[in-house]
């Protein structure tokens, strides 16, 4: 998993979002032990080129920069549909978590 500082402080903006706490039944501790280990596991990627705008989704181009930027062979989210065709220009394949295991597992 590869991460820059402008995608990890999306990501714990998003998980701290009252909403998704309450649907994961996650307290503040909860979500600070999670995002600690997922920036701990992350392998970190310095942005020397932005690459915006690209895609339709704005919060969407912070993952494309970290991708971009970390030479990264694989995107792999639910949202396949705001990344279009725009990655295979970089060499990335956007694929579903399902996808992903699927691969690993062959």
């Amino acid at each position: 998993m590869l991460a820059n500082v402008a995608l990890a402080l999306e990501y714990e903006a998003i998980c701290r979002r009252t909403e998704h706490m309450a649907a994961a039944d996650l307290s503040s501790a909860d979500v600070e032990i999670f995002l600690t280990a997922v920036v701990a596991m992350a392998e970190p990627v310095e942005s020397h080129f932005m690459w915006r705008p690209q895609l339709r989704d704005p919060d969407d181009e912070l993952v494309l920069e970290a991708a971009v930027n970390g030479r990264a062979a694989v995107i792999v989210t639910f949202n396949q549909r705001d990344f279009g065709q725009t990655p295979n220009r970089f060499g990335i394949d956007v694929v579903t978590p399902a996808e992903a295991i699927g691969r690993i597992r062959s």
